[in-house]
């Protein structure tokens, strides 16, 4: 395969991971938000499990020791697509530093549990319904 689609296809999982992130973070305050303005779709049996088995997938690799399958991915596209990994285009060096840090892992792990239950917590309280 030519290098360029290899960066393309590494592009794309980072797109699909900065979205996986963005629908746990940005669904949490959305599901709030809806709590407060009384938003009935923020109850929406479907959406509440699909946010919490998202976060909770996070949380099990923290706790387990296992790389995110879409890093990994995208670390084995990047390779030969002739860069480093995380050397890439404009928008796939924004959204990677957007969403890769330096710090311990306990540190990760302590984030995503907190998080994870932030959203045990909003589901317990706020619990979804059937429409």
């Amino acid at each position: 395969m030519d290098e360029r689609l290899y960066a393309l296809l590494a592009d794309g999982v980072l797109i699909l991971h900065a979205s996986y992130v963005l629908f746990v973070i940005g669904g949490q305050a959305l599901i709030v938000a809806g709590w407060i303005r009384h938003w009935p779709w923020t109850r929406n049996l479907w959406f509440r499990w699909l946010h919490l088995g998202a976060i909770g997938f996070v949380v099990a690799e923290a706790w387990l020791g296992v790389r995110c399958p879409l890093t990994v991915l995208e670390n084995y596209l990047r390779e030969p697509a002739g860069g480093a990994r995380y050397e890439v285009s404009f928008i796939g060096y924004w959204l990677g530093r957007l969403l890769f840090y330096d710090a311990p892992e306990w540190i990760f792990t302590m984030i995503y549990t907190l998080f994870g239950l932030l959203v045990l917590v909003t589901l317990v309280l706020y619990p979804p319904r059937r429409t």
